[in-house]
C-alpha cells in the first residue's frame, strides 16, 4: 500500500481571520522610576532597623553586688542615676556599664562610698509619657503597612490598565472595549471582496443607523442584533468592521472571553459598563466577536466559572431587550458555534437578523484572491481564475496564508514578481506539507509510486465525467509519497451517480 493524497476538494478548520484585525491599544510604557522607589523605601526600612539596632544598650549590666564591690576597689569612674533608680556608668577603663538600684534599702551608706571614693555622680529626669517610645516601635509596622498599601494601588492600576489608567477596586468591572471612534474605521464593503448577498442584507444596518427616522415614519424598527455565523476565516470580523466604515459611526469592540472572570458578578458589571458608554454616544455600534464564549446554554455543565458565564449571559440578555431602540444602538457578534448558543439569545427582539458567512465560492475566491495580490508583482503566467478552481474549501485567510506563502517562495528565489509556479508550490505547502530533499525515495520505491500515480492520472483522463488532472508528482511531502491532483472544472453542489461513480474509479485506479 502507498501512503498518498489526492484533491478533489480542500476543507481546512482552522484559520487566521481575512483582512486586518483592529489596531490593539499600545502597551502602557513601564514606570522607570519604580524601581528607584522600590530601592528608596528598601533603604528607608534597612535604616530603621540600625536605629533601633543603635537604640538597643550595649553596655554590660552588673548586678547590685559587683556594682558595689567595684565601687569600693575604686575602679568606677562616674554614674549617672536616673529617678527610677537605674545607674549608668563608667569603670576606670572606659567600659560602660548599668546596674538597677534596690529601692527598698536604704542607699544613704552608698552615697558616702562614692564620696570617698570620688566618683562623679550625676542625676537626670526620665520623661513619664510612653507615647513616644511607643510610637517609635510602631514606626516599622507604620511604615511596612504604607508599602503594603502602595504596592497595591500600583498593582490595582496595571491591571485596570497600566499606570495611566483608572485605579481601584472599581476598574475591574469596567468594559475592556476598544473604542474606534466614527472617522477611524477606514474598512467599507467595497474593501471586502465577494459576499454581496451578505453585503446586501447587513447593509440595512448601515440604513437604520444613518436614517433611524426613516424606519419610525414608516412604523418599522430596526435591527437590534444581527448574529454572524460562519467557518474561521471567513471574514465576519472584517465585516463588522466595514459596517462601521459605511455607518461612519462609534464601533465598540470586544471578544466574549472577556466579559469572564474567576469573580463572579465582574462579568456582569463589564456588559453594564459596555451598554453605558455606548448610550453616550449614540448612535454606535457594539460588535462582541467569539460570542459564544458568554452565551452558551445555560445549565449545561457544572464547572466552577459557570454561574459567572450565566450570571453575564443573563446581564446580556436583560441589556439587549431593555435598551431604547431610538437612540440607534445596534449589537453585532460573531460565532462559528451556533449550535452552542442560548436559545434565549438568539429570539426576536435580541438577535433578529442571523446572516450566514459561508466558504467563498470559485468566482468569490478569484476576487478575495485579487485583493490579496494588490501591491504586489505578478508574472504573466498567473491565471487567478485557475487559482480560484484549485483551491476549493479555502476561506478568506487561507488564500491571504496562500499569497503569503507564494511571496515567500519568491523571496528564497532572490525574486520580486510572484509567478503561477509560487502559488502552485505554496498550495502544496498548505495542503501537503513542506517538502524534504532529504526524503529520497529508493529507485524500486520510486517506480511502485510512478505506476501507482499514473493508474490514478489514466482512468481520471477516461472516465468520461472526471475532473481533468491538473499535477501529477511523485516528489514526497509531507506524509504523502506523491499525489495526482484534478481540479474541477465547475463547483459543484449536487453530484451525479456517472460522477460519483468515476470518482470511486479514479481513487481506487492507483490499486
Amino acid at each position: 500500500m502507498i501512503t498518498r493524497t489526492r484533491f478533489f476538494s480542500v476543507h481546512l478548520s482552522r484559520s487566521a481571520r481575512s483582512g486586518p484585525p483592529p489596531d490593539p491599544p499600545p502597551p502602557p510604557a513601564p514606570s522607570s522610576g519604580l524601581w528607584w522607589q522600590l530601592i528608596a523605601v528598601a533603604v528607608l526600612l534597612g535604616g530603621l532597623v540600625v536605629a533601633l539596632a543603635l537604640q538597643t544598650p550595649t553596655s554590660s549590666t552588673l548586678s547590685y553586688s559587683d556594682f558595689v564591690d567595684r565601687v569600693d576597689a575604686g575602679t568606677v569612674e562616674q554614674v549617672t542615676i536616673d529617678d527610677k533608680g537605674s545607674v549608668a556608668g563608667t569603670l576606670s577603663d572606659g567600659t560602660e556599664f548599668v546596674t538597677q538600684l534596690p529601692t527598698a534599702l536604704d542607699l544613704a551608706g552608698l552615697d558616702n562610698t562614692l564620696r570617698a571614693k570620688q566618683v562623679r555622680i550625676s542625676a537626670e529626669q526620665t520623661d513619664d509619657s510612653p507615647w513616644g517610645a511607643i510610637l517609635f516601635s510602631m514606626l516599622p509596622f507604620v511604615v511596612f503597612a504604607g508599602l503594603l498599601l502602595w504596592v497595591g494601588r500600583r498593582a490595582q492600576r496595571a491591571f485596570s490598565g497600566g499606570a495611566g489608567g483608572i485605579g481601584g477596586i472599581g476598574a475591574f468591572g469596567r468594559s475592556k472595549a476598544r473604542v474606534i471612534e466614527a472617522n477611524r474605521p477606514t474598512t467599507r464593503f467595497a474593501d471586502v471582496a465577494g459576499y454581496d448577498g451578505v453585503k446586501q442584507e447587513i447593509s440595512e444596518v448601515v440604513d437604520f443607523l444613518r436614517d433611524p427616522e426613516k424606519y419610525a415614519a414608516a412604523g418599522a424598527k430596526g435591527p437590534r442584533g444581527v448574529l454572524m455565523i460562519g467557518p474561521p476565516g471567513t471574514g465576519k470580523t472584517l465585516l463588522a468592521r466595514a459596517v462601521a466604515g459605511e455607518a461612519e459611526v462609534r464601533f465598540l469592540s470586544v471578544t466574549g472571553s472577556e466579559f469572564v472572570e474567576m469573580f463572579v458578578g465582574v462579568g456582569a458589571s463589564r456588559v453594564r459598563d459596555l451598554f453605558e458608554q455606548a448610550r453616550k454616544s449614540p448612535p454606535s455600534i457594539i460588535f462582541i466577536d467569539e460570542i459564544d464564549a458568554i452565551g452558551s446554554k445555560r445549565g449545561v455543565g457544572t464547572y466552577a466559572g459557570n454561574d459567572e458565564r450565566e450570571q453575564t449571559l443573563n446581564q446580556l440578555l436583560a441589556e439587549m431587550d431593555g435598551f431604547d431602540q431610538s437612540v440607534g444602538i445596534v449589537v453585532l457578534a460573531a460565532t462559528n458555534r451556533p449550535e452552542a448558543l442560548d436559545p434565549a439569545l438568539l429570539r426576536p427582539g435580541r438577535f433578529d437578523r442571523t446572516v450566514v458567512i459561508p466558504l467563498p465560492t470559485q468566482s468569490e475566491r478569484a476576487a478575495i484572491l485579487s485583493v490579496h495580490l494588490q501591491g504586489k508583482h505578478l508574472g504573466p503566467d498567473v491565471d487567478l481564475s485557475v487559482l480560484a478552481r484549485a483551491t476549493p474549501g479555502f476561506s478568506g485567510a487561507d488564500l491571504a496564508n496562500l499569497v503569503n506563502e507564494a511571496a515567500i517562495n519568491a523571496v528564497r528565489d532572490d525574486r520580486t514578481v510572484i509567478c503561477a509556479e509560487d502559488l502552485s508550490s505554496a498550495r502544496d505547502r498548505l495542503l501537503l506539507g513542506r517538502r524534504e530533499s532529504a526524503n529520497a525515495l529508493l529507485p524500486e520505491e520510486r517506480t511502485s509510486v510512478a505506476v501507482h500515480e499514473s493508474g490514478h492520472a489514466l482512468l481520471a483522463a477516461l472516465c468520461p465525467h472526471a475532473d481533468p488532472v491538473a499535477k501529477v508528482t511523485i516528489l514526497p511531502a509531507g506524509m504523502a509519497l506523491g499525489s495526482t491532483q484534478q481540479l474541477p472544472e465547475v463547483e459543484r453542489h449536487l453530484y451525479s451517480e456517472g460522477y460519483l461513480n468515476d470518482l470511486l474509479t479514479v481513487r481506487v485506479g492507483g490499486r
